[in-house]
């Protein structure tokens, strides 16, 4: 027996914190969720002002349930577990604190930053690069003291839950730093480093790894803690998580381009993509396997206990999940889904079931233990876990029919060779009574959530908060050497520092291998003479155009179908977005694409068309949008903007941000004429010219007859 004992204390009070900002962040971010559910079939609830749009409010739900709801939550669960796994107290409490308020001040910022337009349109990756530096800082701030507390830990083997912690703070630096990369133009704008191909490559190389890495490794390092403690088993195979963990790990990094199948991205890309996304169902489904067989011989036990009842439906939707992503990379498939609400409701399956009920199974099996006290209510638990499920189901049901819909309905043709439903308002209407039961089931959710947290606050308010909790162990150093023998994974586990590099060269191989010949070899992205840099006006147009967050609605990258050649025109190149900074693509087609939009219809249908959207596609669900043609064009940064662009490689001429204020001018005096030209008069100094101007632009250098 080791001769002395270390006597310590477990924090219970970042815990605590973290908790309450995690439920009370999930109230937040699920009630504007169910607020752009609403707007998409009663648009004028947006109540008429431009801070709650469709655009604006959208990054808003989506920033606030995977960085505010999901990030505490995660935070939560690994300053409880891993003091414990390590049997050492976290290194500085200073610093966990400076992690709790620096990234609670990093929410509040994108709360007001996102409805305000502050955008860099990146989906998952918004934020300015203000934000950008502070979450950088946070984080690293994070991994200083979970690995200090590593190293000073009381436990020679570091559990399977530490591998993914480990693998979760590293990649989410690096995914974070490279896609980041932008240049200001000042302290509230930016203009991202990469453009068009290369730009839409890196981010979905960051976009679908921070579903990987933050939305999916912690959570699978919270799964190998809390469900074993939940049913006082151990994990079903030690075996499979060796497998599981660096088999995912490796993998997951490869599979972003499957998001940009059919886009102007290379063949050996997307292909490279899809072949990843199939291997990982393997390692996916050997992680679920695994939590799932925990709890063989302890059903009975399931029935009885709602936090178990949380646990097994999400480590169930964790496995559909990432069984249906891998499906939706095979060309055939996507071809059909991508752009549609099918891929709404598998994202959901993934936050609402593995991310929130997992979350929800945490909470109410570690609040009693902080409190000392037992569950307030086993029933009101019960209910939320059956209001909870059926409402996930009432969402994405209704979305996966909704996709089903749409892709085929963009595809049809009459058997004469024509489109069947050329106007694209027919698909919208069409699924609008999927998106009323979207909404049901997004407030049957959050029903469920409002319910849990009373639950929660009722327990803590029947006990007595354990502020510090004591524990003891023997120090490392007086713990006897492990034997030789037994699994060849026990050497790396022991080693904390050539974990964390091994996992470093793991994750980094598959991004290298993808990007640097994006880079590097210019015949991925080949040049097309007739291509040109924005003018200043088109800049500021596009500008707004992102700031509105019409990318959330509208793709600007027409794939090679002939139903999307004949509905929107010639397909896009990678030539075409060189100039791009950020790149437009979109993610999902709630309105047509604007690819090939410039030339198609004359200035006065965009001008009517932002003022009252049904005057010119009758039944429309676009809200209008009046401040543009009220609010006067703000041109104090042109100049800025333009040498910016300059530094990201777009080749105006030397000083020429002298003379763009002058050519912008001269641009909008031209637009505003044409207008008047056509009966209605405005000013050429309103934003609706600038982005009328752009909306022209769009497609035409590769098609002069839309000049």
């Amino acid at each position: 027996m080791p001769s002395s004992v270390d006597t310590f204390q477990y924090d219970n009070r970042i815990v605590k914190q973290f908790a309450i900002a995690s439920m009370v962040f999930g109230v937040v971010g699920m009630t504007v969720g169910l607020l752009v559910a609403l707007q998409m079939f009663l648009p004028q609830l947006n109540f008429g002002s431009p801070f709650t749009t469709f655009g604006r409010i959208r990054p808003l739900h989506t920033n606030a349930v995977i960085f505010a709801f999901v990030g505490n939550a995660i935070f939560m669960g690994v300053y409880y577990s891993m003091p414990r796994l390590l049997k050492a107290p976290m290194w500085s409490k200073k610093l966990s604190q400076i992690h709790f308020w620096g990234w609670q001040t990093i929410i509040l910022s994108a709360a007001i930053s996102l409805p305000l337009g502050l955008t860099t349109s990146k989906e998952y990756a918004e934020l300015e690069w203000p934000i950008d530096i502070a979450i950088a800082v946070i984080w690293v701030i994070f991994g200083i003291n979970m690995f200090m507390t590593i190293l000073k830990r009381r436990e020679r083997h570091l559990y399977v839950a530490i591998w993914f912690y480990i693998a979760t703070v590293v990649t989410v630096a690096v995914l974070h730093v490279v896609n980041s990369f932008e240049i200001p133009v000042n302290l509230l704008k930016s203009y991202s480093l990469y453009a068009g191909v290369q730009d839409g490559l890196v981010q979905w190389w960051y976009g679908h790894n921070a579903v990987a890495f933050f939305l999916t490794t912690p959570y699978l390092g919270l799964m190998y803690y809390f469900l074993p403690k939940a049913a006082n088993r151990p994990i079903y195979s030690y075996r499979l998580s060796i497998i599981h963990f660096w088999a995912l790990i490796f993998i997951y990094i490869w599979a972003g381009p499957h998001h940009l199948l059919y886009s102007a991205l290379p063949d050996w890309a997307q292909s490279l993509g899809t072949v990843f996304s199939i291997m990982l169902i393997a390692p996916s489904w050997g992680g679920m396997l695994n939590g799932l067989l925990t709890l063989r011989g302890a059903w009975d036990k399931v029935r009885e206990d709602p936090v178990l009842k949380f646990m097994v439906v999400a480590i169930t939707a964790y496995g559909m999940a990432t069984l249906e992503g891998p499906l939706l990379s095979l060309k055939s498939v996507n071809a059909i889904t991508h752009f549609t609400d099918w891929t709404i409701a598998h994202v959901h399956v993934g936050a609402l079931g593995w991310n929130g009920f997992l979350t929800f199974g945490i909470l109410y099996w570690l609040i009693p233990r902080m409190y000392g006290t037992k569950l307030h209510s086993v029933k009101l638990a019960n209910a939320h876990f059956w209001i909870g499920t059926l409402g996930m189901l009432f969402y994405v049901i209704p979305m996966y029919w909704a996709g089903l819909a749409e892709g085929l309905m963009w595809k049809q043709f009459t058997a004469e060779g024509f489109l069947q439903y050329p106007n694209f308002l027919e698909t919208v209407l069409q699924v609008v009574p999927m998106y009323i039961a979207r909404a049901i089931g997004g407030s049957l959710f959050l029903t469920g959530v409002l319910l849990g947290g009373y639950n929660l606050i009722a327990t803590a308010r029947g006990g007595k908060f354990i502020a510090e909790e004591e524990a003891s162990a023997p120090p490392l150093e007086a713990q006897p050497k492990p034997e030789k023998g037994g699994y060849y994974h026990r050497w790396i586990e022991r080693r904390p520092v050539q974990f964390l590099l091994l996992s470093t060269v793991a994750i980094l191989i598959g991004g290298i291998v993808e990007m640097v010949p994006m880079f590097v070899i210019k015949s991925n992205v080949p040049s097309i003479a007739n291509v040109k840099p924005y003018t200043p006006l088109e800049v500021e147009g596009r500008d707004i155009y992102i700031r509105e967050g019409c990318v959330s609605c509208h793709s600007q990258l027409v794939r090679p179908f002939r139903s999307e050649t004949e509905r929107y025109g010639e397909y896009s190149k990678a030539g075409e977005y060189v100039y791009d900074h950020p790149f437009l693509w979109g993610s999902k087609r709630t309105g047509p694409d604007l690819h090939r939009i410039g030339g198609k219809y004359p200035d006065a249908w965009h001008y009517n068309h932002m003022l009252e959207p049904t005057s010119m596609s009758p039944g429309s669900l676009m809200p209008p949008f009046p401040w543009l043609i009220e609010d006067e064009l703000n041109t104090h940064n042109t100049a800025a903007k333009i040498r910016a662009l300059r530094k990201v490689g777009v080749p105006y001429a030397k000083d020429y941000d002298e003379q763009a204020l002058e050519d912008l001018q001269t641009q909008a005096a031209a637009v505003s004429q044409s207008l008047a030209d056509q009966g209605i008069q405005v000013d050429s100094d309103r934003e609706i010219i600038a982005l009328i101007a752009y909306l022209q632009r769009l497609g035409t250098d590769i098609n002069p007859s839309a000049n």
